[in-house]
């Protein structure tokens, strides 16, 4: 039973992980199309989660957790638009680097692993509820 347990345990700090990376993802497409209001400025930066393991002593066991939620340096695209206010002495406006494409395989890959985890949780309980039924 405390095997299940600690199974339950493990994937719930999986779920919860993922669901810090969905709420950053969604943050990341909600903000792909803000610049900045000023020249010069930058505009939004997408931002990553990065993950790390974690030893529960109680359970004897790893478990996920955010590690921590960085910004992606990668270069930042200028797109023309000389009416902007934000565009610089050229009519350029920086754009964030948040391409709505990766940001939606990323979302589905994260829901996969949340939905996985849930299946864990599932199946434990299941178990659990069997070899009470057996105890009967």
């Amino acid at each position: 039973m405390d095997d299940l347990k600690a199974s339950s345990e493990i994937a719930a700090s999986g779920m919860k992980a993922q669901a810090t990376r969905l709420r950053v993802i969604s943050e990341n497409l909600a903000n792909a199309d803000s610049i900045s209001d000023t020249a010069g400025k930058e505009p939004y930066r997408r931002k990553l989660v990065t993950f790390r393991n974690q030893l529960d002593k109680q359970l004897q066991a790893d478990t996920v957790k955010v590690n921590k939620i960085v910004n992606d340096e990668s270069k930042l695209t200028s797109k023309y638009d000389p009416n902007n206010p934000a565009a610089d002495a050229k009519g350029y406006v920086l754009i964030p680097n948040v391409n709505p494409l990766i940001e939606m395989m990323d979302m589905r890959e994260a829901q996969r692993s949340y939905e996985a985890n849930m299946d864990v949780i599932s199946t434990s309980r299941q178990m659990v509820q069997k070899t009470l039924d057996m105890i009967k």
